[in-house]
């Protein structure tokens, strides 16, 4: 038997191929005999004895080759070919070919995906999008124990698109996040509407790598590291971002520490959730930010902010260029 799994939608075929190895364990191979996975591109000897070999106390084995149509070894190539093609392969095992792409540059490669293709149990994995990746999300929500309303599925289809794996991860933190938050006490109605990811939960989530960006340098500003300052701005830089908006998002951020921290010096019992609604914030910024706000002193915050805003105001009275003032406020910071 042949089976082929190919397509740029590489998270999708992984858990197929996954989910038929383990089904293959379970029902012909529970003590793991009979099951191999080959890297063509990382194992080029022995292969073709693995794949002719007979099984081994069972009745089945089960051969999985990997990266065979875009690798270099022609003969092999040739050879497997010439097999596919005269159906000489022992019938006792089950050859599956796994490929994370559908665009070979080989003629070999090419005529192998072919033959490959027309085979009964050949499977395409290709990008999702539209509608398609909406279905999927909201499956993978359910089937997380979540709930996601339109917007956020849309917001999501829209700006992550086909990248399964990234969704993946999304939704793992999404589904956690809301699931941790959610309070049956103040839902009485028992619909669960506040396990809902909404529009800007995904936002949020979507936008943490550079939230991160953001906090570590926030971090690492208040540490009074200049030069690893001056590296991360300038890592900034380099993703496109200007000096007014890093300015602007540092701002933000140590006038959010300091609120969190005057609410959190004067009333040290509430939850972050209770904090989160009485600063007007969202719940998972005031837990980013409470880690932070219990390493410095309020008096160093201050500190800062209060240069911030100097050089804001500078800026917008044309007394200085944004740039130039932020260089000199990160070499005034003292090292640790």
């Amino acid at each position: 038997m042949l089976i082929y799994l190919h397509g740029s939608d590489t998270f999708r075929s992984r858990q197929q191929l996954k989910a038929m190895v383990e089904k293959f364990k379970i029902d012909r191979d529970p003590q793991g005999f009979n099951v191999i996975v080959l890297d063509i591109e990382k194992t080029k000897e022995n292969v073709l004895q693995q794949i002719l070999a007979v099984p081994f106390l069972a009745e089945r084995r089960m051969v999985v080759l990997e990266n065979l149509l875009v690798s270099k070894e022609k003969d092999l190539q040739e050879e497997i070919l010439a097999r596919i093609i005269e159906n000489r392969f022992p019938e006792s095992n089950v050859i599956i070919f796994w490929e994370g792409t559908d665009k070979f540059k080989t003629k070999l490669g090419k005529e192998l995906h072919d033959i490959l293709s027309k085979e009964k149990f050949a499977q395409h994995f290709a990008e999702m999008s539209g509608s398609q990746l909406q279905k999927w999300i909201k499956e993978e929500v359910f089937g997380r124990g979540g709930h996601i309303d339109q917007e956020a599925v849309s917001y999501l289809t829209q700006h992550v698109g086909g990248d399964i794996w990234q969704l993946n991860s999304l939704l793992d933190q999404l589904v956690a996040y809301k699931s941790s938050s959610y309070q049956p006490e103040a839902d009485p109605s028992g619909t669960e509407e506040g396990r809902e990811i909404t529009l800007s939960d995904a936002k949020l989530f979507l936008d943490e790598k550079a939230d991160d960006n953001i906090f570590n340098l926030v971090d690492t500003i208040v540490s009074g590291q200049k030069k690893q300052v001056f590296s991360m701005i300038e890592e900034q830089y380099r993703e496109g971002k200007d000096t007014g908006y890093i300015f602007a998002m540092i701002l933000r951020q140590f006038k959010i520490l300091l609120q969190i921290r005057d609410l959190s010096d004067r009333e040290d019992t509430l939850r972050s959730d209770e904090m989160a609604k009485k600063l007007g914030l969202h719940p998972f910024v005031v837990k980013k930010s409470l880690p932070m706000i219990k390493k410095y002193a309020m008096s160093d915050l201050q500190n800062i902010y209060h240069k911030l805003l100097g050089i804001d105001v500078q800026t917008k009275t044309g007394q200085g260029d944004q740039s130039m003032l932020l260089d000199f406020f990160i070499g005034s910071l003292s090292v640790n």
